[in-house]
């Protein structure tokens, strides 16, 4: 008997670790595995920023109404075990400073510009989520082929990665409905779970810990800002991508719901050489809800020589 039981211990112990194994990690990497940030001045105003690790650098830049964390976290470490990683809040974001400013896409494309300049950044991929796709699209665009303004050029990305990049298409913009309405209460706030695939792990924990990083970030006033600027609407970046002649690695969540795969379909199509990855079963935010998947495209895309 005594035997008997202890074999239905260990098939329930063996069971339970099996479930456990599969189980999914939390769609947040928590801050206190994270290292700490940086700050700098950059036209005066403050952004706050990841960089860790060393060798070839990779800047990434976050989508709307988020910040590294929330974007990046999940990457941030295993990506800077051979490479420099620096991610910031961008104006308006996160821990960043909010001046009240009209904020449009070339607003964050100059501060990324001058941000990268006074970290004396050269050699470098760029990757963009959501919102920061494309600022990275309009981004390498610029500094490829800058206009005759008499401004100093943008600092050359010598790679771009495209994720569930906006922008290709402006028709969503301009007075018509936002794809995601801005939290006000806690029963917005689970509105959040559009950006995944799998709800079940959009829980109630992550709801309120989405929710009170928004409530700390206080970003409310950047998020009116951008999706009522009319001068958003024409920035769309469709007309411009084929003059993106770096090397353009594409990654797109399968079931995107806000930003859908034609729209990644279209931008590896226009950029010449571009390729697209699909990550299946996977919303808004492959470096958020598949971050093996993730790396798996980009590690060996960046590393490419």
């Amino acid at each position: 008997m005594a035997k008997r039981a202890a074999l239905a211990t260990l098939a329930c112990t063996t069971l339970v670790g099996v479930v456990a194994a599969q189980a999914p990690a939390p769609l947040l990497t928590p801050a206190s595995k994270l290292p700490a940030r940086h700050n700098v001045a950059v036209f005066g105003q403050k952004i706050v920023y990841y960089d860790v690790g060393a060798g070839p650098a990779i800047v990434l830049v976050h989508g709307f109404g988020s910040e590294a964390r929330f974007d990046w976290g999940n990457v941030l470490i295993p990506l800077s075990q051979h490479h420099r990683v620096i991610a910031m809040d961008q104006i308006g974001f996160g821990a960043s400073d909010k001046p009240f400013i009209d904020y449009s896409i070339q607003t964050y494309v100059d501060f990324l510009g001058e941000f990268l300049r006074t970290l004396h950044v050269q050699e470098f991929t760029l990757a963009g989520e959501s919102l920061g796709g494309w600022i990275s699209a309009l981004y390498t665009i610029e500094a490829l082929a800058p206009a005759n303004t008499g401004l100093e050029a943008l600092p050359k990305p010598s790679r771009l990665v495209l994720s569930d990049a906006a922008g290709f298409s402006t028709e969503h913009i301009g007075g018509r409905a936002m794809p995601i309405p801005i939290a006000g209460t806690l029963a917005d706030a689970q509105g959040v779970a559009i950006v995944f695939h799998d709800k079940s792990r959009v829980t109630d924990a992550f709801v309120r810990e989405a929710w009170a990083m928004k409530m700390k970030a206080n970003d409310g006033f950047t998020e009116r800002s951008i999706w009522g600027n009319p001068k958003v609407a024409t920035e769309g970046v469709k007309d411009r991508i084929g003059a993106i002649s770096i090397p353009t690695l594409v990654v797109w969540g399968g079931a995107d719901e806000l930003v859908p795969l034609e729209q990644g379909r279209a931008y590896a199509a226009g950029i010449p050489g571009a390729k697209l990855v699909v990550v299946p079963e996977c919303g808004h935010g492959p470096a958020i809800e598949k971050p093996k998947e993730f790396l798996d495209a980009v590690i060996p895309f960046i590393d490419a020589r």
